[in-house]
């Protein structure tokens, strides 16, 4: 009988053990020891342990996911729309709803709840709560203290911030979920609600891009390295060619024809990214096939799939999944970059690269420039450490030293 073929099996052997030396001594069965050591294996349990200990990286994952699911709920934080309406005894929700004008009074097909008219309609026979930003990312503001771009209101005094108003600072509207705390850009929409919401789609496209490229790359790569030979030639060769063809000025090509929107261009993207992880994936298929339990596998009948996605796959993956973040970060690159071209998301749509842009654009008014490169050099900052710790946590040199 042979032992364990690779350190994963050595800890596994040891952990059996340990257990069954607590079950005999607590008198219990070693199942009800194994569930109650939790789901990790041990190995998975030092990885985790060494991502935490990268204090640096650790933090910046919680930090990261923190701002993420806050954008997710950007709706309820930064609305043209009142969150909640009631009005002559009913309950009405605009952030889900679209009521039309005539409900309160009105004749347009929607409701515009920023209009003085809609307002008094509603606080005469009701009330309304906002969200603690009153503007939407496309939503322009009628009362600029000054021409747009306008400061930011901080750097205004209230009486400054709120002289357009009807009443002036004794204006119902002259409040602090109206003013522009970060400026606004050169059409007179509210940078700070422009940036939660590009802030939400750059990490979504830069996720949905990683994930399918992922996908796709890691299953080219399986087959390249599994099957080897002519296939693998001829794969190769493929990718050579595919990775020569300029992928800018291909979405310029297209741009002339159609504007992309976010699925076009998500689609477009994926067809050049995803040959990031095919190299490291195909490495270590081709060191894989040749194990002994890869041998044993075939020598038992189980299928070519089940071989590649059960058994070598998921040894293939530690050294994909150090890649994922730093894939995700150049997605998000990526997309900023064309939004600063002029070649990435539809006009209006809220972007990072569109507020980059109207920094260039707009010298005289800074904090455009500002406020884009800040947020990008955070995100991609935190992505970085992020990536640093799960490299860490995944180094084999490392884990098993701690082991």
């Amino acid at each position: 009988m042979t032992g364990p073929k690779n350190i994963d099996d050595l800890d596994a052997v040891v952990d059996i053990r340990e257990l069954a030396k607590e079950a005999a001594v607590a008198g219990v069965p070693v199942p009800e020891v194994v569930a109650a050591k939790g789901w990790l294996s041990p190995i998975n349990r030092r990885r985790l342990a060494l991502f935490k200990a990268n204090r640096r990286g650790y933090f910046s994952f919680w930090i990261f996911l923190a701002l993420f699911v806050v954008t997710l709920f950007a709706e309820f934080i930064a609305n043209d729309k009142p969150l909640l309406v009631k009005y002559k005894g009913e309950l009405l929700y605009p952030v889900f709803v679209d009521y039309p004008e005539s409900k309160f009074g009105g004749f347009l097909a929607q409701t515009d709840y920023r209009d003085p008219f809609i307002q008094e309609e509603i606080n005469k026979h009701g009330w309304m709560i906002w969200p603690p930003i009153r503007y939407s990312y496309d939503t322009v503001n009628n009362y600029l203290p000054e021409p747009a771009p306008s400061r930011p209101a901080f750097l205004m005094s209230w009486e400054e911030a709120c002289r357009k108003y009807p009443k002036g600072v004794n204006d119902p509207n002259c409040v602090a979920g109206n003013l522009n705390w970060l400026g606004t850009d050169d059409h007179g929409r509210d940078v700070l609600a422009r940036l939660i919401y590009g802030f939400r789609i750059s990490v979504i496209f830069g996720l949905l891009l990683t994930v399918l490229s992922s996908i796709v790359g890691v299953a080219a790569g399986a087959v390249q390295g599994y099957f080897g030979g002519l296939l693998d030639l001829l794969f190769q060769r493929f990718i050579e060619v595919w990775t020569s063809i300029p992928t800018l000025y291909l979405i310029i090509i297209l741009s002339a024809f159609f504007v992309p929107n976010f699925w076009i261009l998500l689609f477009i993207m994926l067809l050049f990214s995803w040959t990031a992880l095919v190299g490291v994936v195909r490495a270590e298929f081709l060191r894989g096939r040749n194990f002994e339990y890869v041998r044993a596998a075939r020598a038992l009948g189980l299928d070519n799939m089940r071989i590649m996605f059960k058994h070598i796959l998921p040894n293939a993956m530690v050294a994909t999944i150090t890649f994922l973040p730093f894939i995700l970060s150049g997605s998000i690159t990526t997309l900023t970059a064309l939004d600063f071209l002029g070649f990435g998301l539809p006009p209006g749509s809220p972007s990072l690269g569109e507020l980059l842009k109207q920094g260039k654009v707009n010298l005289q008014a800074p904090w455009l420039g500002l406020t884009g490169f800040f947020t990008v050099s955070i995100m991609l900052t935190l992505l970085v450490f992020i990536g640093e710790a799960v490299r860490d946590a995944f180094d084999p040199r490392k884990t098993f030293e701690e082991g």
